[in-house]
């Protein structure tokens, strides 16, 4: 049994009937929107943006910083996902330079704390020998 969509023609009145697509069935509007074919390209969304941009600018300065959370949010489900893998490299680098830092670092406390402990030796042996010195005398 099928269903019918009247489209009424705002020129001549007259009606004419279509036969609804089947369900499950595709029409070209979503076949449009699921090749991509219907949906805006970079340079329609570019030139929007910059129109909305110089409305704020012209508007109140202080619109900008939203303007540009919204350009990052227009532009994050398309380059989000590639982000992580363009990152990935940059990551690995940043951790295994801040274990190698934190091993020089670990070595540069050690030394330092043996040198202190090296000096201490030395001011208490120097006062252990004055109290030598001080007590035959005595």
């Amino acid at each position: 049994m099928g269903k019918f969509k009247v489209d009424v023609n705002a020129e001549t009145g007259h009606a004419k009937a279509a036969a609804a697509p089947a369900e499950g069935a595709e029409t070209e509007h979503e076949e449009e929107a699921a090749t991509g074919s219907g949906g805006p390209n970079f340079v329609t969304t570019a030139t929007t943006i910059g129109v909305v941009a110089v409305a704020a600018a012209i508007v109140d300065v202080a619109l900008i910083p939203g303007l540009v959370l919204g350009v990052a949010a227009a532009f994050a489900p398309k380059f989000v996902p590639k982000l992580g893998e363009r990152l990935e490299p940059l990551f690995n680098s940043t951790v295994r330079g801040a274990y190698k830092m934190t091993r020089k670092a670990r070595s540069a406390v050690a030394e330092a704390q043996e040198r202190m402990n090296d000096i201490a030796a030395e001011v208490d042996a120097e006062a252990v020998a004055e109290v030598k010195e001080a007590a035959p005398a005595a």
